[in-house]
């Protein structure tokens, strides 16, 4: 209406957790990472990480370093003037929503992205494709006569969104890193694993504990959610969490396998060969775009 006040655009979230369920997913970021926060600690003069700082309305202050908590190792360091607690989430649903939870309350993180592989499920995704969601669902979630199938009880949900100002720009970084000449990944590995015109995608993300490695679970999973692009184990789990805490997420994910009775074939080595400098290539990207607008 005429008179109405603009609303003021979001700050850009300073703190975010960065999650992937596997070693392999995360190791090349968390490498990139560390060696970013140690060029800044020594551009500082000090040649030693910058103090730790203090956070209003109750957040957490920051501390760089590691921390165990729950038997998992968050790492907390800076990336330019961004502040990111890196974290394995662990395998599945309840695992990565205690990993978020914990992101959330402890570590005051103000925002969240998750990073992996998945399995393609839409007719154009192949191998090597990247997903970043549009929205996610839990597609082994039925608490059915008494709510409907998929709907997160309570919620009034079975669908929950991502955050288009964290995933438009996610999305150009995934464009970015596939329109190399490498994608960050040698020419022998491209070669290996038949990776001629990998392309990025945008939609429906879906997420149970179970991993999908038969033609038959398969096709059961396309009808009964015909517009899902690709399926994991995690991503729903932390949108859940995200929602209860009000927080953006960005999903993105690589295709590693079509979800079928091929689906076990070298997933190992297509994670650390492919996935793994994918994410730190998409991230790294991502969060030099994060800290250079300031405000999205």
């Amino acid at each position: 209406m005429p008179g109405d006040p603009t609303p003021a655009p979001r700050a850009t979230p300073r703190r975010l957790g960065v999650m992937a369920a596997l070693h392999d997913e995360l190791r090349a970021f968390l490498v990139q990472a560390a060696r970013q926060a140690q060029t800044q600690a020594g551009q500082s003069g000090s040649g030693v990480p910058l103090a730790p700082e203090t956070a209003g309305a109750g957040r957490p202050g920051f501390v760089p370093g590691t921390r165990t908590l729950a038997g998992r190792t968050f790492h907390s360091l800076r990336w330019q003037d961004l502040e990111l607690v890196v974290v394995l989430s662990g395998i599945g649903k309840v695992a990565t929503a205690t990993t978020a939870t914990l992101l959330a309350d402890r570590f005051g993180v103000e925002a969240m992205v998750f990073t992996g592989v998945a399995g393609g499920l839409g007719a154009a995704l192949q191998v090597g494709d990247v997903v970043v969601a549009d929205a996610l669902l839990q597609h082994d979630m039925d608490a059915s006569p008494l709510f409907a199938r998929h709907e997160v009880p309570l919620t009034g949900l079975t669908r929950f969104a991502s955050d288009p100002a964290l995933s438009n720009p996610l999305y150009q970084a995934a464009h970015g890193m596939l329109s190399a000449a490498s994608h960050g990944v040698a020419p022998a590995v491209l070669q290996r694993f038949g990776l001629a015109q990998p392309r990025v995608h945008r939609g429906l993300v879906v997420s149970g504990d179970r991993f999908v490695a038969t033609a038959g679970e398969r096709e059961r999973l396309m009808a009964a959610v015909p517009d899902a692009l690709a399926v994991e184990m995690e991503g729903a789990a932390v949108a859940q969490v995200c929602h209860a805490f009000g927080l953006p997420l960005a999903v993105v994910r690589t295709v590693s396998d079509r979800a079928d009775d091929s689906a076990a074939v070298d997933f190992p080595a297509f994670t650390a060969e492919v996935a793994s400098p994918y994410s730190a290539c998409v991230l790294g990207a991502w969060l030099n775009g994060l800290g250079r607008e300031g405000r999205v």
